[in-house]
């Protein structure tokens, strides 16, 4: 698996959400300001409500604009044994029942799965539980995370 393509896919489809993000940003400022939605009394909200998902919507489009800009200075680095998983490490898990599961792990603006060859890769960030959990480890270590009331243990297959 090559980081570099992964690592444009990711912008490629963060740059996709930009785009929706801030077309559902213009639409909802036109609903908010459209004249037949100005208040005839206090019970009329549907302006108010259209202004509330404007700055939603806003909000959005700025978390994605900035996580395609962490992702556009972003440069994994080759793994290093001496220091374990870091910040743009190909990791691969097993768990208990044998089944395996690819990650990359990048800045932000994880949670999207993108496909390398026949793989699916899931894109997590160190903030998330089972990123933080792999920060550190190495081939062969075990790792384990409670997800709900369920613990869940992995080991650390292979990491690039």
């Amino acid at each position: 698996m090559d980081k570099f393509l992964l690592q444009q896919q990711v912008v490629k489809r963060l740059a996709e959400d930009l785009l929706q993000a801030e077309q559902a940003v213009r639409a909802a400022h036109e609903t908010a300001t459209h004249e037949e939605n100005i208040a005839e009394n206090k019970y009329d909200t549907l302006g108010l409500e259209a202004a509330y998902l404007v700055t939603g919507q806003v909000r959005r489009a700025e978390a994605i604009r900035q996580a395609l800009a962490n992702w556009r200075q972003f440069r994994p680095r080759p793994y290093d044994v001496r220091k374990g998983v870091q910040l743009g490490a190909l990791v691969c898990l097993i768990d208990s029942d044998g089944k395996q599961q690819h990650l990359f792990l990048g800045p932000d603006g994880g949670s999207m799965k993108l496909v390398s060859g026949t793989q699916l890769v899931q894109v997590i960030s160190s903030e998330a539980p089972l990123g933080r959990a792999i920060l550190g480890k190495c081939e062969g270590d075990e790792v384990s995370i409670e997800v709900a009331p369920i613990q869940q243990q992995f080991e650390v297959l292979r990491v690039h």
